[in-house]
């Protein structure tokens, strides 16, 4: 079985699928070419890093544009590096 794993300081995500439909308020269907793409994935795996602050199976919000996209085994993945990352994404109780 082949699997990725990150090295020199880069962090693996799995891109999360939106396949919603989007469409403006008039009801015009935005293509897929067109829509924002979406900033928030989770962590696969990230390279020997020390003090990382994230770990496997966390969501993070990473920079825009930042990284490089990559299918692999069907699935869809962005490899980039750990400082593209901007924030861990965590659910808290509400007061």
């Amino acid at each position: 079985m082949k699997e990725l794993q990150p090295i020199n300081q880069n962090v693996l995500l799995e891109l999360l699928e939106d396949n919603a439909e989007q469409k403006t308020a008039s009801g015009i269907i935005i293509p897929e070419s067109a829509q924002e793409k979406q900033e928030v994935a989770k962590v696969i795996a990230i390279s020997n890093i020390e003090n990382a602050e994230i770990a496997p199976g966390d969501e993070v919000l990473y920079k825009r544009y930042a990284g490089t996209e990559i299918d692999f085994n069907g699935k869809k993945y962005l490899l980039l590096p750990y400082a593209e990352i901007l924030s861990k994404v965590v659910v808290t109780e509400s007061i």
